[in-house]
């Protein structure tokens, strides 16, 4: 993973926890500026950084090298269903409620 992914990253993770980057650096004791510069690419975390900032993600390093699962139900995919499979992938998911 180069910079650039390494900041897309920390971005798509906090942004799905609906944190601003001044809450995310201040769970991870690291100024706002910081998780700015590495948003954008400009800088390269530590490891120990970076393990600050999963902290404060709440996942393990591990899990932030680890590539996300692909949506497997993207508008795409559904746009290409015909009216009776939308029928039977509506009464499915319906039914798991």
């Amino acid at each position: 993973m180069d910079r650039k992914e390494i900041g897309n990253r920390i971005r798509e993770l906090r942004e799905e926890r609906n944190l601003k980057q001044n809450a995310l650096a201040n769970l991870a004791g690291v100024s706002p500026t910081y998780i700015y510069q590495l948003e954008r690419g400009e800088k390269s975390p530590t490891i120990e950084y970076l393990d600050h900032i999963c902290w404060g993600l709440g996942i393990t390093i591990q899990d932030f090298f680890a590539k996300p699962a692909e949506e497997d139900l993207t508008a795409d995919k559904l746009s290409t269903l015909n009216p009776d499979q939308k029928l039977l992938l509506n009464r499915f998911l319906n039914s798991l409620h």
